[in-house]
């Protein structure tokens, strides 16, 4: 029934029909989690990197109701703008909007979810929700997690996003069955950072062997989706010992504010642009561009794989 309210983009279904490549994008970082104008920037600059790829990007979203695999420039445009009023759509929001004939940018977990629904099966993003610091006591606990458990797609991303619980992170996905591979490397990428203490549950050394991860994944029965983390390049990184201060810093701020729930994440996020704002920007938009990259190759050698 949900399909009802499913558009494709005639684009996305050409694709889709005639075996091209397609990559799904989500869209809460245009409409929730970057300043204009450079949100509508580099969400050009994301399906063009994948176009010149050869591969068909397919940014999602819920437009007026509607749910949404491709959107038009019109459509992005709108997503972008700081005088149209866009929510952060995670799943559970879904059907809220759809009957409120609302619109809203999608979060990791709605993103695969409408991926999923129009026969996509490869996104990339920034970095996960995850569970967030103090987490066993407020069970703040991302959605995003939830639907990798669940969902079928390859989540091509820099990690889970810094401000989280990195360990209690992975043991959460470990708990869902949702395998974490580091894309040459064995340490765990923390979206800023190039690494923590913490271990990958795989490597993979090229987009070729990424793809073989993801055909076997997806091929076992009732399996969910999976992580493929791609480090920021060690020019861009920033190091953790640096950015580690400034997430406990806003954490602080956050608990001391009585800040909780779907609030919290920009929150975090808000205080840490406030402080380091041209560094973290930077970084956070070279993240956006080298995942998109990486996933346009491995989608490539998955699509020859069928």
């Amino acid at each position: 029934m949900v399909n009802n309210f499913l558009d494709i983009h005639p684009d996305v279904n050409t694709a889709l029909t005639s075996g091209i490549p397609v990559v799904a994008l989500e869209s809460s970082v245009i409409s929730n989690g970057l300043p204009f104008p450079e949100n509508l920037d580099i969400a050009l600059q994301l399906e063009k990197i994948l176009l010149d790829e050869g591969v068909q990007p397919a940014t999602t979203a819920i437009i007026n109701g509607r749910l949404k695999a491709g959107l038009s420039k019109h459509e992005l445009e709108c997503l972008a703008s700081p005088e149209v009023t866009t929510h952060k759509a995670s799943r559970r929001d879904l059907a809220g909007l759809i009957c409120q004939e609302s619109s809203g940018g999608t979060t990791v977990s709605a993103t695969m979810m409408i991926a999923a629904m129009a026969g996509i099966q490869i996104m990339a993003t920034g970095g996960i929700g995850g569970v967030h610091k103090h987490g066993e006591q407020t069970l703040d606990i991302s959605a995003d997690l939830i639907e990798l458990g669940r969902t079928p797609v390859a989540v091509i991303c820099a990690g889970p996003k810094a401000i989280l619980d990195l360990p209690k992170t992975l043991e959460f996905l470990e708990t869902h069955g949702v395998p974490v591979a580091g894309y040459k490397t064995d340490i765990l990428p923390t979206f800023y950072s190039r690494g923590s203490d913490l271990q990958v549950d795989f490597k993979v050394n090229s987009p070729e062997q990424a793809a073989r991860l993801i055909e076997y994944q997806l091929s076992l029965p009732d399996s969910g989706g999976l992580l493929i983390c791609n480090p920021l390049p060690k020019e861009e990184a920033l190091p953790w010992e640096e950015i580690s201060p400034k997430i406990d810093d806003a954490v602080f701020h956050a608990k001391k504010q009585g800040i909780h729930g779907k609030a919290l994440t920009p929150f975090l996020i808000q205080h840490l642009y406030q402080h380091h704002g041209e560094q973290l920007l930077k970084a956070n938009l070279s993240i956006l561009r080298h995942n998109t990259q990486l996933a346009a190759m491995i989608a490539r050698e998955f699509n020859n794989q069928h």
